[in-house]
């Protein structure tokens, strides 16, 4: 485990030095229903999802292979719908969309961000209302802003001095009041990796509370006439486990309310507090159920707006890695085996770090099991790697498998349905694996396999040929 890295919440005072991962579980052939997604099952001693069994999925559509439980989806998707009832739930594209996911999302009754002009072309070309889509971004650009204001999005969140100047801009040259959201760096500091924290000052996102840049911003709105603020947005980081950061967070955004009520004489009826919910890589990781996260956020929200004798605004809430992450597993074919005597067993499989950089990136844990077969071998301390030629090309750094395990294996990673397929690349030129969504024994390509002919076509020197 590492010892510079952890997911936000408990786990963040008690992890281990790299040298002492944890011991070996009871039994290697377990699987943890609070890492894997919902429908998972060993039957006839292989792991089923949704029903399907993963050798017939290797076998059927090739390894390695994103496999996503859509009943675990969707069930996700429902169970946030139903706890924000009385608000909104944007499902954050960027974990991982695809035009099924997006027609899942519009059937549950959710709306959308999008953070991009591919991702917004994606929903708009499956049908999905515009009017429940946000549009994200630190640097959108001027197409991507006359893209959203062409299609009518339901809110746009500025990010920037220069954005509100060029959104005003086309919104008049195209004769239409976008409906607008302010970012705001609220400087909780979230226990999370630093990249994947968003709300301190020192960063790329957002309009500083604490510097006065926010209120400027403020300002810069309502005095064109093009734009139509609407609310405040703020989003603190990412794999929370804990809900004292939003309670910070929304103190300090009721306060800015009050400001901009007092200057301008404007009350915002919008406000959206982000995402960044956690999902259990681990078997000890202990994320809030979306009931109880939508009871706190809600009352968090009602108290500092009581304390300020301010109306509740309507509340927006981001779940992306919490509705996609848990019901995805990436399975793999196991390939080289080596052992360095005294230390660990390297697992080699047959891809890396194109298809996960999480690992990579920044010391992202994982759960992975032996899913072609139980085994009653001893455990080994193991670190599953990829076949890229980069010693960083880690998959799950330090986990124990039966000492039997063998070439030809198949091999699983929990919870790897948020950000893997989104932040998959063709580094040594490996196509990226389809995405399988499984339901009631079957699976389905809902992203087909890249081939070498996809990547040789992109070649201007060989792609005419």
């Amino acid at each position: 485990m590492s010892s510079r890295v952890h997911p936000a919440g408990d786990r963040h005072a008690d992890v281990l030095p790299g040298d002492h991962p944890l011991p070996p579980p009871a039994d290697l052939n377990e699987i943890a229903p609070q890492v894997w997604p919902r429908t998972a099952r060993r039957r006839d001693g292989a792991l089923t999802v949704g029903g399907a069994d993963v050798r017939d999925l290797a076998s059927e559509f090739g390894t390695p292979l994103y496999v996503l439980d859509e009943d675990d989806f969707r069930q996700r998707a429902r169970e946030y719908a139903q706890a924000f009832a009385d608000g909104s739930v944007h499902y954050a594209g960027k974990a991982f969309l695809s035009g099924a996911v997006v027609k899942w999302l519009h059937e549950e009754g959710l709306g959308l961000d999008v953070c991009s002009g591919g991702e917004l072309a994606l929903a708009l070309a499956v049908g999905f209302p515009a009017e429940k889509i946000t549009l994200h971004g630190n640097n959108k650009s001027a197409d991507e802003l006359v893209q959203a204001l062409e299609a009518g999005v339901g809110h746009i969140v500025l990010d920037s001095f220069e954005e509100i100047a060029r959104l005003g801009f086309h919104a008049e040259r195209l004769g239409v009041r976008p409906k607008v959201m302010l970012r705001v760096t609220t400087g909780v500091e979230a226990h999370t990796h630093e990249f994947i924290a968003t709300a301190h000052d020192d960063q790329k996102f957002g309009f500083s509370r604490n510097s006065g840049a926010a209120l400027e911003a403020v300002r810069r709105v309502i005095a064109l006439d093009q734009l139509d603020l609407v609310g405040l947005h703020s989003h603190i980081g990412s794999q929370i486990f804990e809900p004292d950061g939003f309670e910070v967070a929304a103190h300090r955004l009721a306060e800015l309310l009050v400001k901009i009520k007092e200057e301008h004489g404007v009350v915002l009826p919008e406000l959206d507090l982000g995402g960044g919910f956690g999902i259990s890589y681990l078997a000890g990781d202990e994320p809030i159920d979306a009931k109880i996260m939508a009871d706190n956020l809600r009352r968090i929200v009602a108290k500092e707006c009581l304390s300020y004798d301010l109306p509740v605004p309507h509340l927006t809430v981001e779940p992306g890695r919490a509705i996609v992450g848990p019901g995805g597993i990436t399975v793999y074919e196991v390939g080289t085996i080596k052992d360095v005597e005294g230390i660990r067993t390297y697992v080699s499989v047959d891809g890396g770090m194109s298809d996960n950089l999480r690992t990579a990136l920044y010391g992202a844990e994982y759960t992975a099991a032996l899913v072609s077969r139980e085994s009653a071998a001893a455990p080994m301390l193991c670190r599953i790697v990829g076949k890229h030629c980069e010693s960083g090309d880690i998959v799950v750094r330090d986990l124990w498998l039966p000492e039997d395990i063998a070439p030809g294996d198949l091999v699983a990673v929990a919870a790897t349905g948020a950000y893997c397929r989104s932040m998959a690349s063709n580094y040594n030129f490996l196509p990226k694996p389809a995405v399988v969504a499984v339901r009631d024994g079957k699976g389905r390509v809902i992203v087909r396999r890249e081939t070498p002919a996809d990547l040789l076509r992109l070649d201007a020197e060989v792609g005419e040929r």
